[in-house]
């Protein structure tokens, strides 16, 4: 990354001249406390203690015996409190609003989990909540939701556009832009401005640290492959952040395939998008020729974006990760399978990834060791999955 804030020719800062100061300070202000064994020591504890860290990793025996080929491994961030990857990131960036004064934390969710982990720890600080979610989010995630109205928060359902996250996404920074000077806003996902790309690989980080450590330890060596799914990208950056330096380990991004890439019903930028700017980044867009942002669709509400973070387009175009497309059969088939084979009941989002560990696991030597980021539990899924089989017959 260079010094302002771009992934080769990704990311940046295009946002409206309000917002220059408040990420200047916001930038000064991470650097310092990344710089600061206090605030560290203070993480790391809360990850710990509250959070439950470190998430272990798991080997599908059954799963992989019926495939046949690599083992499939699974890093656990489904176990974590809140049950995602996400509440690492929102103690993260709930602990830089308080040691920059913020009295007051907003948010954008797709799934939900996000908005879940950021009520979570404003309740644990203290802090007023307001969560934006997109209206058909809201209905199809409504379990999350009334877990963020109990955890203290309030949440804004978005009518405007397709109603999805990136909806929600505008209406938070349209909150931000209003009201920068007492309130810090949440990103989710490793997506935004400089420094939000910077400081949610950092905080998510934590995922590929562990499982760097954790495969040697158990298998003797590191995996061939380390996959995860790719909507902006949070947890996959967090996996890869691990394995960057380790030319060895091929690591592959899964981007939602929703009724496939040729139907026009998906939500994969990388695959089937063009360079352009979004909630104020250059990145890799789903968009008309004149430019305009094309309606998503996935069977996962997480995945639902028509963008993606500005350095796993980087990572694409320098060749150092793959990304490729599962459509909403194949992820679900998957999200069965692991329910059936291992008793684990996978959000909808880290389905996406396992469907490409189980279509790539029989081709290849047996003892191969692919390491399947599981960024969620799918009990917030339930609905969705009985809605999506009764619509196809099943």
């Amino acid at each position: 990354m260079t010094s302002n804030g771009h992934y080769g020719p990704y990311g940046g800062q295009y946002v409206a001249e309000t917002l220059m100061k408040p990420l200047a300070d916001m930038e000064k202000a991470y650097h310092e406390a990344r710089n600061d064994p206090g605030f560290k020591r203070e993480f790391d504890e809360i990850l710990h203690d509250y959070v439950g860290r470190e998430s272990p990793i798991t080997v599908c025996r059954r799963l992989t015996e019926h495939l046949g080929g690599a083992t499939i491994v699974l890093k656990r961030e489904d176990l974590n409190h809140t049950g995602a990857h996400k509440v690492n990131n929102t103690i993260g960036q709930a602990l830089l609003a308080r040691r920059m004064g913020k009295k007051r934390l907003i948010a954008e969710t797709g799934a939900g989990m996000h908005g879940v982990a950021t009520a979570t720890v404003a309740a644990l600080f203290g802090m007023p909540c307001e969560v934006y979610m997109g209206a058909i989010d809201v209905k199809r995630q409504s379990p999350n939701v009334e877990r963020m109205k109990m955890l203290g928060a309030t949440v804004r359902a978005v009518e405007e556009g397709s109603a999805t996250l990136k909806d929600a996404m505008n209406e938070a920074i349209r909150d931000w832009v209003a009201n920068c000077d007492d309130t810090f806003y949440v990103i989710g996902t490793v997506a935004g401005p400089h420094p939000y790309p910077e400081m949610v690989r950092d905080f998510q980080s934590v995922i590929g640290v562990e499982a760097r450590r954790q495969c040697p330890e158990k298998f003797g060596r590191l995996p061939d492959e380390a996959i995860a799914c790719v909507g902006g990208g949070s947890n996959a950056m967090g996996l890869f952040a691990g394995f960057l330096d380790d030319r060895e380990v091929r690591l592959v991004g899964v981007e939602a395939g929703g009724r496939g890439i040729e139907t026009g019903e998906h939500a994969a930028s990388i695959n089937g998008g063009r360079i352009g700017v979004l909630h104020g980044a250059k990145t890799m867009l789903l968009q008309t020729k004149s430019g305009q942002i094309i309606d998503t669709y996935s069977v996962s509400a997480g995945l639902d974006y028509p963008g993606v973070g500005p350095e796993h387009c980087h990572l694409h175009d320098i060749g150092r990760a793959e990304y490729s497309v599962i459509n909403d059969d194949e992820a679900v088939a998957a999200f069965d399978a692991l329910c059936r084979y291992e008793g684990i009941i996978p959000a909808l989002e880290s389905s996406h990834a396992l469907a490409e560990a189980i279509r790539r696991a029989p081709k290849m030597p047996k003892g191969s060791i692919l390491l399947v980021n599981l960024s969620g539990r799918g009990d917030k899924d339930m609905e969705n999955i009985m809605e999506y089989k009764r619509r196809i017959g099943k």
